[in-house]
């Protein structure tokens, strides 16, 4: 770590997190290899109970919202992230991710939204037409609740669990003025 440069770990805050690949290399250009991204996001997020607030795969790089881990260090989660992909992905290449992340703990409510909206934003760059049409983000869940294959903390499946656990009463379907026509 360069010197004066600090990581809070362990500090209770969200951290928004970016990492690239190696020399910035088009790497995650594939389908396949932005699943397998995301199929390791989610093993490291079970493994280290990690909540993910949000995400974005996008051709060379990765940002992340995320929880600290419980027990271990965010920096241990991510190693195991990195090294879980570039294993599968990595080919004839000496590299697949450069060495070093960037991470800004989010410190209040604005810092987090502040973040979010940027990891969605990030979607306007030529990805695709329409943000909720990129699929290896958390923006369609945020936009529909639809589950992905990452589970997202967010309100959506803080109500799923809480209907789950019989503390939250059934959805109710409100009658629509078209249904009470006599």
């Amino acid at each position: 770590m360069p010197w004066g440069l600090t990581r809070f770990h362990q500090s209770g805050q969200s951290h928004f997190v970016t990492f690239r690949c190696y020399h910035r290399r088009r790497s995650l250009t594939t389908d396949e290899s932005r699943r397998i991204f995301e199929s390791a996001l989610e093993r490291v997020r079970r493994s280290y109970r990690l909540y993910v607030y949000g995400y974005v795969v996008m051709f060379e790089h990765v940002h992340l919202l995320l929880s600290e881990p419980p027990q271990d260090t965010l920096a241990d989660a991510l190693k195991w992230l990195k090294q879980g992909v570039s294993r599968r992905l990595i080919g004839d290449a000496d590299h697949f991710w450069q060495k070093r992340y960037y991470d800004f703990n989010t410190r209040n409510y604005p810092q987090f939204v502040e973040k979010l909206r940027y990891i969605h934003r990030s979607l306007k760059l030529g990805l695709c037409e329409r943000p909720e049409d990129w699929e290896w983000s958390s923006f369609r869940h945020y936009a529909t609740g639809c589950e992905g294959r990452v589970e997202i903390e967010s309100e959506w499946t803080a109500r799923k669990r809480e209907r789950a656990a019989g503390r939250l009463c059934p959805a109710v379907e409100l009658p629509h003025s078209s249904q009470n026509r006599a």
